[in-house]
């Protein structure tokens, strides 16, 4: 493929952890050469203690919805000088997927990507990593703050519970369940008929919420046969891959498909 012209990133977080995932990351693509942006969500511009520590009927982060957020980005992407490279990891992987289908990059790489609508996710681990956090039968006006033991089996499977506890913390954030209501409303569809910017997938073979078989049918959704895709399974890598050994792996290969 073309080497993508763009100098500029722009990442973009998923849901239920902090923007600080990405610190290590900003730092790879800075050595690169890149001009890194990587800004949080509405209401969550702290470090994950302070953001925990607030009440649960926060109500600011309690009303936040996709749209909003979907909104945040694309308007920091209008005040750059050039069309970015966007970067989305889970939840933020479906939010670059929509900026995409808007023409706001230049090319694109989702990690682990929530599905747009229309991608059906019958996975039981998808079901049972993701249920609880749409907030079924409970008040919409509350935050829902994932458990240690969802959280084990959601984003560290297999790592060590040494592992698992010092990522929690470091990470975890409270999250507004109208944005994880919003994969299944009409802000998540994507026309996948539509031309659109190079845009790349990563799976990871041993993820529980976002299965590679998930991410897959994702992957061959888009229809244009004149745009660019690519699709890269890393098997051992779970939810947790911003943070992971191999992180450096991955956004060296991520780097490539980008030259």
């Amino acid at each position: 493929m073309k080497k993508a012209n763009s100098k500029t990133i722009v990442f973009i977080t998923g849901n239920f952890v902090t923007h600080h995932g990405w610190d290590s990351w900003k730092h790879y693509f800075k050595e690169k050469g890149f001009t890194v942006y990587n800004p949080s969500w509405p209401h969550k511009n702290a470090v994950p203690a302070e953001l925990r520590n607030k009440r649960p009927d926060d109500y600011q982060l309690a009303k936040l919805s996709l749209k909003d957020v979907v909104n945040h980005y694309e308007y920091f992407i209008n005040q750059l000088s050039e069309k970015p490279i966007l970067i989305g990891h889970s939840m933020g992987g479906l939010i670059t997927q929509i900026l995409v289908s808007r023409g706001v990059a230049e090319a694109a790489v989702v990690i682990h990507s929530v599905p747009p609508l229309g991608v059906i996710p019958f996975e039981f681990t998808f079901l049972k990593s993701t249920w609880k956090s749409l907030g079924l039968f409970t008040s919409l006006d509350k935050t829902y703050m994932m458990s240690f033991k969802d959280w084990q089996y959601t984003f560290t499977n297999g790592m060590s519970l040494e592992e698992q506890k010092k990522a929690y913390e470091e990470n975890t954030i409270p999250e507004s369940k109208r944005v994880s209501r919003g994969a299944l409303s009409l802000v998540a569809k994507i026309d996948f008929k539509k031309p659109h910017a190079p845009l790349l997938f990563i799976a990871g073979g041993k993820d529980n919420i976002m299965p590679a078989t998930l991410n897959k049918r994702n992957f061959q959704s888009y229809k244009d046969t004149g745009s660019i895709t690519g699709f890269k399974e890393f098997e051992g890598n779970n939810h947790f891959v911003l943070g992971l050994p191999n992180w450096q792996e991955v956004a060296s290969y991520i780097h490539e498909w980008l030259n």
